[in-house]
């Protein structure tokens, strides 16, 4: 167990536990930046040859990696949103954060990270590459679970999180933020969207890839009206439906071309919800959180 454990594991939920241990296989496996682990070889991380533990056990485990290939414009906005908002002197909470890859990102823009995962595989992996990329200084990774935070009320200025709110109790999780975030301020989240049909499929027919709690827990517009009730601003912006087509050329000289003009075509034909809900990812910016009475 890492140092700092936040979480009595003995106490926790059997859906928890479950995500724990799903997480220690995945974590042991790799040792982060999986989202540039399978695409083209000008965007791998680097030095992905030493992240990678076990060759075989990648393949399997990591099989859906590859469509995080054609992400390019989402991971843009992202940045670009975290740009603005990281500054020095910012506190940054990277919620579920994985192997740290968001909360690095933000302590290279300047500011002070706080990253909690409720695995602690997850946390060691991200307390190693914040490290490795010379940030571990103003951006460290404890053991906590999202659902009950240990930190003050309105502890930190700005949040980031990345493909985990269908791992948790979404009101549990949006409370819990509502409350760590000052009143002014703001967060950004990338989820995957449970209304395109093939797309859930999938999901469906590779369980040996996500827990049963994670599969029934894929958010949908209709969320949006839970975390309405956490946050005054919540504004959606959809991506990737097209540009899915590009991922079997990743390896090639035609991806990024190829990927350049349907990212292109998502941009126009996904712009609206009733269209942009059978898209892959959206981005949810939140802000001015909304002070639950205690």
């Amino acid at each position: 167990m890492s140092t700092g454990k936040d979480v009595e594991f003995k106490n926790l939920e059997a859906r928890k536990l479950e995500e724990i241990e799903h997480s220690r296989v995945r974590r042991s496996i790799l040792q982060g930046f999986e989202r540039h682990s399978d695409t083209h070889k000008e965007e791998e991380a680097q030095g992905l040859s030493a992240m990678i533990r076990d060759e075989e056990a990648f393949k399997y485990h990591f099989s859906n990696i590859k469509f995080y290939s054609i992400t390019r414009s989402s991971e843009d906005y992202q940045h670009a949103w975290l740009n603005e908002r990281c500054k020095p002197g910012r506190k940054v909470i990277d919620f579920a954060c994985g192997s740290g890859e968001n909360g690095i990102y933000a302590a290279q823009q300047g500011a002070d990270v706080v990253g909690i995962d409720i695995s602690p595989e997850g946390v060691e992996n991200a307390n190693r590459n914040a490290q490795q990329a010379g940030v571990g200084d103003r951006c460290v990774f404890k053991v906590m679970d999202g659902e009950n935070m240990t930190f003050e009320d309105n502890s930190f200025d700005v949040g980031v999180e990345y493909g985990a709110l269908h791992h948790v109790v979404l009101d549990s999780a949006m409370s819990e933020l509502s409350r760590i975030l000052k009143p002014d301020g703001a967060m950004i989240c990338t989820e995957a969207m449970k209304h395109n049909y093939f797309i859930h499929s999938y999901r469906k027919r590779t369980p040996h890839l996500r827990t049963a709690f994670e599969v029934d827990h894929i958010l949908g517009v209709d969320d949006i009206a839970t975390m309405q009730k956490y946050f005054k601003h919540v504004n959606v912006k959809f991506f990737h439906l097209a540009v899915l087509a590009a991922v079997p050329f990743r390896k090639t000289p035609l991806f990024k071309p190829m990927r350049a003009v349907l990212d292109r075509v998502d941009s126009l034909i996904l712009n609206n919800q009733t269209i942009g809900k059978y898209g892959w990812i959206m981005m949810i910016a939140l802000s001015h959180p909304i002070k639950q009475a205690r």
